[in-house]
């Protein structure tokens, strides 16, 4: 088990070159969310990962699973599937990485940056592509996204920019 320390900004406009840089395509959905249970397919790679709460840190646990165990606990996913491509930027000392959703929440563009420590992450100075840090609220986190009534999911990334830009 090891710690996750990461900041998260809402991101408005792409990086120019974006088509350069490694990319992922992932699925994932969630099978609680208190502690977090998720099961992800990024690629060909298959992963259980348990994530203890906790916005800027918490635990997290990963473990690569078969082809076979993912379909037994696709089963069990509760709520949205969060679907999207994701890019590995690098930037100074870090990797941004970058993702754009798809499907439900289209639209919907993040950034993930981890530290190796507390300090790094206080001290991070976003690029300017960055729209607004969003670590701290809870509703940003893929989770969250995943019991998000459908319902609702236009009018949260409509808003989450209009905040944004206002802001």
């Amino acid at each position: 088990m090891n710690m996750e320390i990461e900041r998260k900004y809402l991101v408005k406009d792409l990086p120019l070159g974006l088509e350069e840089y490694e990319k992922h395509e992932i699925e994932q959905g969630y099978l609680g969310t208190d502690p977090v249970v998720r099961i992800r397919k990024s690629d060909d790679r298959h992963i259980l990962t348990i994530k203890s709460g906790g916005l800027l840190m918490r635990h997290e646990f990963e473990k690569d699973i078969t082809l076979e165990e993912y379909d037994e606990l696709s089963k069990m996913v509760r709520g949205n599937i969060i679907s999207k491509t994701r890019y590995k930027i690098p930037y100074d000392i870090y990797t941004i990485e970058l993702d754009i959703f798809h499907k439900a929440f289209d639209g919907l563009i993040y950034a993930e940056v981890e530290f190796k420590d507390v300090e790094s992450a206080k001290s991070f100075k976003a690029p300017d592509y960055f729209l607004k840090e969003v670590t701290e609220d809870a509703s940003y986190q893929n989770s969250s996204l995943s019991e998000m009534n459908p319902s609702d999911i236009e009018s949260f990334i409509t808003s989450a920019y209009l905040l944004s830009s206002t802001t």
